[in-house]
């Protein structure tokens, strides 16, 4: 390993010393690689990189030795996704084999394992400039230097960041909104600790931005990411580099763009890994994936979601459910195209596998199951969680749960599901997106194991789920529960009906807290705050109701809200507890309420109307699981705490992405403190301006 980065000294052009590119392409000795070793088992040592151009294509034949002993070698690329065309025992023939390739529905992956005693063929395109770690992901062979980096060269248009890409599903292709035209977009790796710079540059029609769901940028909310909040976004031709470190968290979080509804495709994972040398509170997985669900429509999205803008009605459903950007193998349209039949995750029998699962749907909450298989929970929005196993994951929108995988079935393949949870009569996706779990060794004419998701008004299941979730509240990972209060809130949230005189009932369909529908501000709230800017917000947002009422009974006679960009001032540090209270306005409904800029502790959660003499008395305060996004139940309420320790203006929305374009969202604006590192630091030079 070299003591400077590869990618300055690639960048700045100083690779004299600090690399060389004269990785070989083929072994520099020829001889029986699955037979008897060579007399001579020593290895070369160098930092050598292999050089790639801009957008040319590749093809690696990955061959297993014996040296020592056969072993299976899990290898992992950086920057690219690369499709698995071709996998056998023995020795690669270079005349035969490639004739059995895989060239219509070859698997796309990151990580492919390399059988013992074979050999597994990958191809890619060099699509993404940089410095490139190609390592096995068995940490010890990568210590001991089974690893080498490929340097792609800059192409000689510009920059390839947000792309319209043509993209089929449902037996239709469409232009999509991606990032390096990857759907879902690329994976971010990185270190509790690490700083994290992400130039992002904008190629498409509309305004955009990026938001690191989760990230607390503490003292750095320039780096947020929602359109008008925290920045203005960034114009067509226009780009802006999203600069933060990932200051005491670790775990499984995504990016999303947040402005419209683009982020039904522009969303990724990001996975944050622990500091070296420090393990997980559980055994450590073998291998891991990363699971994104989402949405699909074979409309334009931003034609679906101005449609109903237009009408003041709801917008129309998606068409389908998506497991990493794929429909499943059990839709209609898995064989007609190319690698439409979905995703597989390949395992070896008797280990333990980490999946990191997302919703990065725009308006569902989702259950997830794996066929004859339980699941063990080990982790929330990044917060480790006290072990339990289930056999369905409840996660909604904005959320993230990582649980273990057990591989100790028998040998075939087996459905991953993911299916919807709505226990409110409202229009749903009832598509449910489906992978497979593909156990080695199983022939590929085997049957599937199916399996049976729970109702979409299986609310027993849904709460016995978000019941279970416990904090790990150990000595290294503390629950640190705020027990004294200074600000205790009690917003309700929910829907109404304002008039609309060009909407066909003349009437449309809005949401908010607290009754007031939150109108975005054309200058960014956070900018208006540093630079004292006046006419952009007031800072009288309701603590309460203005109206008290049955919400979950009765609604009031008149449904209409207040409209206004009001914010709730919190002093530096203070504490808060906020009760959310789900209404009955037109029918009650989930809400997966998300703040940004912090994490809080769910102390509470019940059905009906709270009542804060009896429902505060049976308050968690000792290991309540830590989120940043949190369901509010249909015609229930949750309660949260949480420390205002990060100065600057913080987003708090429903997850929903229909109930946020009608207002359900507000902002809080915490003060600076007094001490020398308690104040939001100045924006960044590149700051886009509206």
């Amino acid at each position: 390993m070299p003591t400077t980065a590869l990618l300055q000294a690639h960048y700045f052009n100083k690779s004299r010393g600090v690399f060389s590119e004269d990785f070989p392409g083929n072994p520099l000795i020829v001889f029986n690689y699955t037979g008897t070793p060579p007399n001579n088992t020593q290895t070369l040592k160098g930092t050598r990189l292999y050089r790639l151009a801009y957008n040319s294509t590749v093809q690696i034949v990955l061959q297993g030795t014996l040296y020592i002993a056969p072993e299976t070698h899990p290898m992992h690329l950086h920057g690219f996704n690369f499709f698995e065309v071709g996998r056998g025992f023995g020795n690669f023939d270079p005349k035969q084999d490639p004739q059995r390739f895989n060239l219509v529905d070859p698997v796309e992956r990151n990580t492919i394992g390399v059988p013992t005693g074979g050999w597994t063929a990958i191809r890619f395109r060099a699509d993404n400039p940089g410095v490139w770690f190609f390592h096995c992901h068995l940490e010890v062979h990568t210590t001991w230097g089974l690893k080498m980096a490929f340097v792609v060269d800059n192409g000689n248009g510009p920059n390839e960041s947000v792309v319209l890409k043509n993209t089929s599903r449902l037996c239709a292709t469409k232009p999509i909104v991606t990032v390096n035209k990857q759907f879902p977009g690329p994976t971010l790796y990185a270190r509790e600790g690490d700083r994290v710079l992400v130039k992002v540059v904008n190629h498409v029609k509309y305004n955009l931005s990026i938001h690191w769901h989760g990230i607390r940028q503490l003292r750095s909310g320039w780096a947020d990411g929602p359109a008008y909040i925290t920045q203005c976004p960034i114009q067509p031709g226009q780009s802006y580099v999203y600069n933060f470190t990932l200051t005491g968290q670790r775990g499984t979080l995504w990016w999303h763009a947040h402005i419209l509804w683009l982020r039904a495709t522009v969303h990724g994972a990001i996975v944050i890994l622990p500091k070296l040398g420090v393990p997980y509170p559980f055994p450590k997985p073998h291998n891991e994936a990363v699971i994104i669900l989402g949405e699909w429509w074979k409309s334009d999205v931003e034609a679906v979601i101005n449609e109903a803008l237009k009408s003041g009605l709801a917008p129309n459903v998606s068409d389908v459910h998506t497991i990493n950007g794929h429909p499943g193998p059990l839709t209609k349209c898995s064989s007609k195209s190319p690698r439409q039949g979905g995703f597989t995750l390949q395992v070896e029998a008797g280990k333990t596998y980490m999946l990191r699962i997302i919703n990065a749907a725009l308006n569902e909450e989702l259950f997830f199951k794996v066929a004859g298989h339980e699941l063990t929970v080990v982790e929330v929005d990044a917060t480790y969680t006290k072990p339990f196993k289930t056999s369905s994951v409840l996660i909604a929108p904005g959320q993230t749960t990582n649980v273990l995988l057990k591989t100790d079935q028998r040998s075939g393949k087996y459905l991953m599901a993911a299916s919807t949870f709505m226990d409110s009569p409202i229009a749903i996706d009832n598509a449910t997106a489906t992978a497979m779990v593909h156990y080695s060794g199983t022939l590929g004419a085997s049957g599937v194991t199916l399996t049976k998701p729970p109702p979409k008004n299986a609310t027993r299941v849904a709460n016995n789920f978000t019941a279970s979730l416990r904090s790990l509240n150990s000595k290294k990972y503390p629950a640190k529960v705020p027990l004294k209060i200074d600000h205790s809130l009690f917003f309700t949230v929910g829907l109404g009906i304002n008039p609309c005189s060009t909407c066909s009932n003349r009437s449309r369909v809005v949401a908010a807290i607290n009754n007031v529908s939150f109108v975005m501000p054309t200058t960014a709230l956070l900018q208006a705050h540093y630079f004292n800017i006046s006419g952009v917000f007031t800072t009288d947002f309701p603590g309460n109701p203005p109206i008290k009422f049955n919400y979950t009974g009765t609604p009031p006679k008149n449904l209409q809200t207040m409209i206004g960009t009001r914010l709730y001032r919190l002093a530096y540090n203070s504490t808060v507890q906020l009760v959310l209270q789900d209404t009955g306005v037109i029918t009650p409904e989930n809400h997966p309420v998300h703040l940004h800029g912090f994490n809080f502790f769910v102390v509470g959660r019940g059905s009906g109307n709270f009542n804060s003499n009896k429902d505060s008395t049976n308050f968690n305060l000792v290991d309540p699981v830590e989120r940043n996004t949190v369901g509010v139940p249909s015609g229930g309420w949750t309660a949260i705490r949480f420390r205002a320790d990060n100065p600057g203006v913080w987003f708090m929305h429903c997850h929903l992405e229909v109930h946020t374009t009608w207002g359900l969202k507000m902002a809080f604006v915490v003060d600076n403190g007094k001490g020398p590192k308690e104040s939001l630091l100045p924006p960044p030079s590149d700051l886009p301006t509206c």
